[in-house]
């Protein structure tokens, strides 16, 4: 360990304080820290629509309070986490005006707006008797959920550079006389520098639907990503590159999960409804590996990431996070991983990227090998619920104590993974702290 810390010291901490200081990475990590109360309430509404308690979810279903408890918990989700996009844009822009002492607030709205220019203004839509019509004013939600997180940050970065600089244009001010008030003073000061900014994001949207027929940003992104996914096969690689490609996205702020979930999970619930089969025939061969809910039984531990792994870890060596610790812990418990995500935070985070996306390699390689040696019962299931805590879900997926035992050896290997980050994230704090008190 201490070998492997001095290596850390000496080539990722000086790099990670680089990256660190970076004003634009920096305006993103203010940018989700500032979000910690929205996906947090979101957290809590996702755990009060799914927790995994049949008597509980009896209540929901068959009782009114139930019925309205479950209304409230989809409420608080769909107010936060569902429009997680739409905060980030203004979060972040915000952060970054700020950095150049420029307007805060203008830069936020004006992010919002640029964002909301380069959304689509229709949708098809179903009608309760099952009609299909097009629609105009409609905003799907996929364009300002969690799946629009890079676009917003991009929109954010670009909409507040061209305002900032702009704005130090002196032709471009617009003086008001004397007896204006001050905020009205302010607001029409920058006035032309804003209006430019957003006619050419508007400009860039349109150009891009011009060279890709018609796509936006976010079906550019989800559409040509997801396209090495397509046709995966149960294989070592091909589990490795799932898992490889679904973190990696994850750390520049796109919901790797969903973009791959299209052009994984047919193939998943197809092996695993095969899986299924072998079993109700007594076979004792012919089983597949990467099949029905290997992810969610050994992977998403915590959620994306095996945050209870990196949770653990904080507790063990990193008790300057005792705040992420208390409100992260529980979500991460049953599979809810976006607080620690974003309150850390992880994504473009030069420190926790690294093991975010090293364990769930490592112990998709552990997994894949102990079911394909035999040392572990196969998944027989097609699908669990994806609130299933940790270890219960590996149980549950292959109806054998083997799995929990499986899974149970991911999350040592996770919290293993995590432990020399954790203490190389708090040592460059006592730095920090230490430089600024001397």
């Amino acid at each position: 360990m201490e070998v492997l810390m001095n290596f850390m010291e000496r080539h990722l901490v000086p790099i990670a304080s680089k990256v660190g200081s970076q004003r634009h990475l920096v305006a993103i990590r203010d940018g989700f820290i500032a979000m910690i109360p929205v996906t947090m309430v979101g957290a809590f509404g996702s755990l009060i629509k799914n927790l995994p308690l049949k008597p509980y979810q009896d209540m929901l279903a068959n009782t009114t309070v139930g019925q309205q408890i479950f209304t409230l918990g989809g409420d608080l989700w769909w107010g936060s986490l569902a429009m997680m996009s739409l905060f980030l844009a203004v979060s972040v822009a915000y952060s970054l005006a700020k950095s150049y002492e420029a307007n805060g607030l203008q830069a936020g709205l004006l992010a919002l707006c640029g964002f909301l220019v380069l959304s689509p203004q229709t949708a098809d839509i179903v009608t309760e008797a099952g009609e299909a019509v097009s629609g105009w004013g409609f905003v799907p939600w996929g364009y300002v959920s969690t799946n629009a997180l890079f676009t917003a940050m991009v929109v954010a970065i670009v909409t507040t550079e061209i305002y900032v600089r702009l704005s130090k244009v002196t032709w471009l001010t617009i003086k008001m006389p004397d007896g204006v008030p001050p905020a009205v003073s302010r607001s029409f000061a920058k006035l032309l520098p804003g209006v430019i900014a957003l006619f050419v994001i508007g400009i860039i949207g349109i150009i891009v639907k011009l060279l890709s027929n018609g796509l936006f940003i976010n079906d550019l992104l989800s559409t040509y990503l997801a396209k090495p996914l397509t046709g995966m096969a149960d294989s070592l690689g091909g589990a490795v590159f799932t898992v490889l490609f679904i973190h990696v996205l994850w750390i520049f702020g796109l919901h790797g999960a969903n973009i791959a979930l299209p052009a994984v999970e047919p193939i998943l619930m197809e092996l695993g409804g095969k899986n299924a089969e072998l079993a109700s025939a007594g076979a004792t061969e012919g089983y597949h590996v990467f099949a029905g809910a290997f992810l969610d039984a050994f992977v998403y531990l915590g959620g994306s990431g095996m945050i209870l792994g990196l949770i653990i870890a904080l507790i063990i060596a990193g008790r300057r996070r005792k705040e992420m610790i208390a409100l992260g812990g529980p979500p991460a418990c049953f599979n809810i991983s976006e607080p620690m995500i974003f309150g850390m935070p992880i994504v473009l985070n030069p420190i926790y990227m690294i093991p975010f996306v090293l364990a769930p390699v490592l112990c998709t390689i552990t997994s894949y090998l102990a079911i394909s040696s035999g040392m572990v019962a196969p998944v027989l299931m097609a699908k669990i619920p994806w609130i299933t805590p940790p270890i219960f879900s590996g149980i549950m997926a292959t109806g054998h104590w083997t799995g929990g035992a499986l899974a149970a050896v991911n999350l040592i290997i996770s919290i293993v993974v995590y432990l020399p980050f954790v203490v190389a994230d708090e040592r460059m704090a006592k730095k920090r702290l230490a430089k600024q008190q001397g």
